[in-house]
C-alpha cells in the first residue's frame, strides 16, 4: 500500500511515513484475482486472516458511540466531539457472533486513499478474518484497561491483531477512532466521517493539536467507562486502578500527552510515533513508558525521541525491530503478506511483525499493570535477534 500524502503529511515525515506494499501493487494487479476474504495468486488461494490471539480467553467485542457535548470538534468547527470505540474483552469461547474487519465504505475509502482501489476489491478487506465476537459473554473477573489510539488517517481496526491478543490475555481493550482523523470511519445514522483534520493540519502546531485533542478524548473516554454511570454494559469488569495506553504513530505521541494530562493512566507505549506533543519537562510522574520503534528509530533516527528520552522519568525502554517500518506494529504487514504485497523496504515478515509486537507490548503491560516481572524486557533475547535495546 502507498499513502497519498496531503501537504500536511509531507511537512512531518517523521510522523507519517509511507504505508507498506507500494512496490508490489502493479504486479499484483496484473496476475491476481481476489474474492471476498481471499487472495488468489496463480493457482494458490490464501484466506486473508489475522493471526490468532495467543491467550487463553475468547475475545468479545462491542462498539460504542460516545459524544462529548462539553467540546466543539476542532476539525468540523461545529458540533460536539465524537468517538467510535471498539471494546474488546475476555470472553467465553462458546458465545457470540463473528464481526467484520471494516464496513464496505470504510474499506473503499482506505483503498482509494492508498491508491489500491483498482488492485484490491473492497470485499477482500471487509472479509479479512478477525477473531473477536459480538455478543460474547464476558468471563467473570476484574481486568486492567488498555486504550489503543491509531495512526493519523487510519482506522482503529488497523490495531485489531494487537487488541484481540491483549483481550485474550486478560485485558479490556478500548480501541478509539477520533472523529475526522481517519480517511473514513462509520458513525451512527449512516454517516461516514472523513479526514477533515488532513486538510487543516499543516505544520508541527497542527500535529500537536491532534495529540492534545486525543489526550482529551481519552480522558473523556475514561470518564464514561469508569464513572458513576458507565456507558458500557460490561464496565464492571474493568479494574479502575489499572489503566494504561498505547498508540501507533501520532497515537503513540498521544499516549504520552494523555499520561501527562491524566494521572489515571499508569503506563504508556509509543509505537513509532514522533512526539508531536513533547513530553513535559517535569516528566510523567515516574510512570513507566516504552518506545517501540522501527529500525530507523534508534538513537539519532528521530529528533523528538532523542529530545524526550531524558524526560521519561520512570521505568523506560527504547526498543527497535530490525527490517521493520512505520506500519510494522499494525495489521498491514500480515494482510499485505497474504495478498502477495510485502513491503520491500521493511522485509520483516508479517506474521513475525505481529508476533514481536504482541510479545513486547504484552510483556510491558504484564509487568506494569499485572505486577509480573518480564525478563524479555531486560535485554536482548536469543529467540528474538531482530530486537535491539537502546540506552543512549
Amino acid at each position: 500500500m502507498k499513502i497519498r500524502r496531503t501537504t500536511a503529511a509531507l511537512t512531518l515525515a517523521a510522523i507519517l511515513l509511507p504505508l507498506p506494499l507500494a512496490t508490489a501493487a502493479a504486479s499484483f494487479a496484473a496476475d491476481t484475482s481476489v474474492s471476498a476474504g481471499t487472495a488468489a495468486t496463480g493457482n494458490r488461494r490464501t484466506t486473508v486472516e489475522l493471526p490468532r490471539p495467543t491467550g487463553r480467553f475468547g475475545v468479545g467485542r462491542e462498539d460504542l458511540h460516545l459524544v462529548d457535548r462539553s467540546r466543539t470538534d476542532p476539525w468540523a468547527g461545529s458540533g460536539p466531539r465524537e468517538l467510535m470505540v471498539s471494546m474488546r474483552y475476555p470472553a467465553r469461547h462458546d458465545s457470540g457472533r463473528t464481526t467484520r474487519y471494516l464496513t464496505p465504505e470504510e474499506a473503499r475509502l482506505l483503498l482509494v486513499d492508498r491508491g489500491l482501489d483498482q488492485v484490491i476489491p473492497v470485499e477482500t478487506l471487509t472479509g479479512t478474518l478477525n477473531h473477536d465476537r459480538t455478543g460474547a459473554r464476558p468471563v467473570a473477573g476484574r481486568y486492567p484497561l488498555i486504550v489503543l489510539s491509531p495512526g493519523f488517517t487510519v482506522h482503529r481496526s488497523t490495531l485489531t491483531a494487537l487488541a484481540e491478543d491483549l483481550a485474550s490475555r486478560g485485558y479490556v481493550v478500548a480501541s478509539v477512532d477520533h472523529a475526522y482523523e481517519s480517511v473514513g470511519t462509520a458513525f451512527p445514522g449512516g454517516r461516514v466521517l472523513t479526514c477533515l483534520a488532513c486538510e487543516k493540519v499543516q505544520d508541527e502546531a497542527g500535529y500537536r493539536t491532534v495529540g492534545d485533542t486525543r489526550a482529551r478524548d481519552v480522558s473523556f473516554l475514561l470518564d464514561r467507562l469508569t464513572g458513576r454511570n458507565p456507558v458500557w454494559r460490561h464496565a464492571g469488569i474493568i479494574d479502575k486502578g489499572r489503566i494504561a495506553m498505547a498508540g501507533h504513530s501520532i497515537g503513540g505521541s498521544a499516549a504520552a500527552a494523555a499520561m501527562a494530562a491524566d494521572p489515571r493512566i499508569r503506563a504508556g507505549i509509543n509505537m513509532d510515533g514522533g512526539f508531536s506533543t513533547p513530553v513535559p519537562a517535569a516528566g510523567l510522574g515516574g510512570r513507566p513508558f516504552m518506545l517501540l520503534g522501527a529500525q530507523q528509530r534508534g538513537p539519532g533516527g528521530n529528533a523528538s525521541w532523542d529530545r524526550d528520552w531524558p524526560l521519561l522519568d520512570g521505568w523506560k525502554r527504547w526498543i527497535t525491530f530490525a527490517d521493520s517500518g512505520h506500519f510494522t506494529f499494525t495489521d498491514f504487514p500480515a494482510i499485505g503478506e497474504q495478498l502477495g504485497l510485502p513491503d520491500e523496504e521493511a522485509p520483516l515478515p508479517g506474521a513475525r511483525s505481529v508476533e514481536l509486537t504482541r510479545r513486547y507490548v504484552a510483556a510491558f503491560f504484564d509487568q506494569h499493570l499485572g505486577g509480573r516481572p518480564q525478563p524479555v524486557l531486560d535485554g536482548p533475547s536469543p529467540d528474538a535477534p531482530e530486537v535491539a535495546f537502546h540506552a543512549p
